[in-house]
């Protein structure tokens, strides 16, 4: 497949990348000369958007305020299908609305950003979100199923709703609370003392300040709604806190069902089974949790996560 990549970031890069390994044909793009000498080694590149016609499919990986303007002036004109990577997905189908559009985003990243820090491995074995819409064209979300599992990915399918709601709890949340702990550990010996909980808790907090601007700006009704969420649970921790000295039970009880939680995750998966490429099918699989690992002529090969018993 003949692929243009636009942006030459960390997951720009790592897709071309990825990509080409993989025996397609890439071409990437980047208005940054910087970047595109970075990249130009591995496949060719351009700065011209003239240059991206012929191309059979766009995967937009340029930063998230930037989306308006390559929906309007990048790929004005452009007839190949177009895909995105970014990590919220209601606001870009509206932005690409005019194109083959099918909404992306791959569960993956690192704090390091630029070419520099792209790798061809990085989405193997890790969840791609492709947004499944009642109006998506099918053959065009299955040739995008395709592509990414070719390279590892798990493909999970979602509407761009329930993924925007998802992604707001598992991701754009960490993002914020990791910023709140770096800030409420700000002096001198606790910084010194800092270790494996701070690490870990606050890893995000390093990552690009455009990377978290461009989750508030796509996704902030359900970053306030998972906002809210947490400090309900922070009140009732805090509430059991305040009445520890007579109910010290309240406490490790609200911690113990948290601990339990975590420690089903990531979930256990199912073998795997093949599903038909329906849009009923897809849609209950993406659902339940599951994903695609391969994508066949009519069918893909799918697993679904183990659900526990609560008994």
């Amino acid at each position: 497949m003949r692929v243009a990549v636009i942006g030459l970031g960390l997951i720009g890069g790592s897709a071309a990348l990825a990509l080409a390994e993989a025996g397609h044909d890439v071409l990437g793009f980047d208005p940054d000369p910087a970047a595109r000498d970075a990249a130009a080694a591995h496949f060719p590149v351009t700065g011209d958007p003239a240059g991206l016609a012929g191309t059979e499919l766009a995967v937009v990986a340029a930063p998230f305020r930037h989306l308006a303007a390559v929906a309007a002036e990048t790929l004005d004109g452009y007839t190949g299908l177009v895909t995105d990577v970014s990590s919220v997905k209601a606001e870009p189908a509206r932005l690409f609305a005019r194109h083959r559009f099918v909404g992306g985003h791959p569960m993956a990243g690192k704090e390091t950003a630029g070419f520099a820090a792209a790798e061809p491995d990085l989405f193997r074995g890790r969840k791609w979100v492709l947004c499944l819409e009642a109006d998506t064209d099918l053959g065009d979300w299955t040739a995008l199923a395709a592509l990414w599992t070719s390279i590892g990915a798990h493909v999970v399918p979602a509407t761009a709703a329930a993924h925007d709601r998802a992604a707001a709890r598992i991701s754009h949340l960490e993002h914020l609370v990791a910023a709140a702990l770096v800030r409420v550990a700000d002096e001198p010996l606790a910084r010194t003392l800092a270790a494996g909980s701070f690490r870990d808790g606050t890893r995000v907090a390093a990552s690009p300040t455009t990377l978290f601007t461009g989750m508030v700006e796509g996704n902030r009704d359900e970053l306030m709604a998972a906002a809210d969420d947490l400090a309900a649970e922070l009140g009732t921790a805090r509430r059991h806190l305040d009445a520890y000295t007579d109910w010290p039970s309240s406490i490790s009880e609200w911690f113990d069902e948290a601990r339990a939680r975590r420690a089903d995750w990531p979930p256990e998966p199912l073998a795997a089974q093949r599903i038909p490429l329906t849009r009923e099918a897809l849609a209950e699989l993406g659902a339940a949790g599951g994903w695609l690992e391969a994508v066949e002529s009519e069918v893909a090969l799918a697993r679904r996560p183990r659900v526990k018993s609560t008994s």
